[in-house]
């Protein structure tokens, strides 16, 4: 029979190391509108503060790129430094692309011999067959986490459209109402969120201008979900905003008795 951890591990893909969600993940597009046939270009890390280069980059291998007809996209000429991946896309339909990072993993404490065990290691990925090897079945005080990251930015080539932007259902994603490419400071926005499809009530929404490094305080925006799951956002000021927002609750797949799902988005705000 296999191991009881394992069979639930493999039906989790890959996940970023959850010490790495200490840090604010982003996206950063060159730019958000562009014509047909254009090419973007997308830095993708982690940081204390949004889109400052200074911590770690982020992996592309959980990357999907989504195209206006729903068609899934390679990204051109992938690679990652010391602080930072990149990736250049080249826009051939019309309409509006999402590119995610989208990851799930489990991780696990315990404790033994007196001493509080952690899995995976800081800075190691999450893995079916490590988890399975090196976390023990049945351990003292054993605690496991099921964790869902969704870190998404969105394109326009030309007219907006919504096929790209269908939600999958699963873990906390962000729903468009007002679109998500025409924003403009003299006009609100609005969203909602959905956790596994369904409307969030009650969430708390954080948002971050660009240029924390050249303020005096971060300035954070703070908005929280209606009944509905939506909420409004009137802009300060144009340029690109870190939105984020994470649900913690016990709907987790056997053997992790808690959900961590956190979701993280790029915007960016034009004048009119």
């Amino acid at each position: 029979m296999s191991h009881p951890l394992l069979r639930a591990s493999l039906l989790l893909s890959l996940s970023l190391p959850f010490a790495a969600q200490a840090h604010k993940a982003w996206l950063e597009p060159s730019k958000t509108v562009l014509g047909v046939n254009q090419w973007v270009t997308v830095d993708a890390a982690a940081s204390t503060d949004p889109f400052v280069k200074d911590h770690n980059p982020q992996r592309l291998d959980s990357l999907e790129i989504t195209a206006p007809d729903g068609s899934r996209l390679t990204p051109e000429n992938p690679v990652t430094g010391k602080l930072r991946s990149s990736f250049d896309l080249q826009l051939a339909q019309a309409g509006t692309y999402r590119i995610a990072l989208v990851s799930n993993g489990l991780s696990a404490s315990w404790e033994e011999n007196g001493q509080r065990k952690m899995w995976p290691p800081r800075g190691q990925p999450f893995s079916a067959e490590g988890f399975a090897k090196e976390v023990p079945a049945k351990a003292d005080q054993l605690k496991v986490l099921a964790s869902q990251r969704r870190v998404e930015t969105f394109v326009t080539a030309g007219k907006p459209s919504e096929g790209a932007l269908k939600p999958s259902g699963v873990g906390l994603e962000l729903q468009p109402i007002s679109g998500v490419n025409d924003l403009y400071t003299d006009e609100p926005a609005r969203f909602r969120f959905l956790l596994d499809g369904k409307p969030v009530a009650g969430l708390k929404v954080e948002l971050i201008a660009d240029g924390v490094r050249y303020r005096n305080a971060v300035n954070e925006i703070e908005r929280t979900t209606g009944a509905d799951g939506s909420f409004e956002l009137r802009w300060p000021q144009p340029g690109l905003y870190w939105l984020s927002a994470t649900v913690v609750d016990q709907q987790a797949p056997a053997p992790a008795s808690e959900r961590r799902a956190v979701y993280s988005a790029t915007l960016e705000v034009l004048t009119p």
